[in-house]
């Protein structure tokens, strides 16, 4: 039996890398900000606004510009996915503290000043 080269600490896998809690975290988010931008492209070449399917379909080359106009719609809904799933990490839902929102603040105990003039 041959053994890899690799250690053992480092993931060999996709299926190794999704067993991380994070990692996990940010592909789901990325997935729904992907099929987001697939919705909305799809939608825009459906509704042809600005005779915008006209416009890319009547070019030389249509690949290039779908390519272009996904990838910009997927870097923006992917990111803006992952960025909101991480800033809601932090937040928990208090559903028996009567449902207020917000950070809880710590109540600390104030010291008198003494003004000397």
């Amino acid at each position: 039996m041959k053994r890899s080269s690799m250690p053992d600490h480092q993931p060999q896998s996709t299926r190794a890398l999704l067993r991380i809690p994070l990692f996990r975290l940010l592909a789901i988010n990325l997935a729904i900000g992907a099929c987001a931008a697939a919705l909305l492209v799809g939608g825009l070449l459906w509704l042809n606004p600005g005779h915008l399917r006209e416009l890319i379909f009547a070019d030389r080359a249509p690949s290039v510009a779908l390519f272009l106009l996904l990838a910009s719609f997927l870097i923006t809904f992917g990111s803006a996915a992952m960025g909101s799933a991480i800033m809601a990490q932090g937040h928990k839902e208090d559903t028996d503290k009567g449902g207020s929102h917000g950070p809880r603040l710590a109540p600390q105990e104030l010291t008198q000043r003494t003004h000397t003039h």
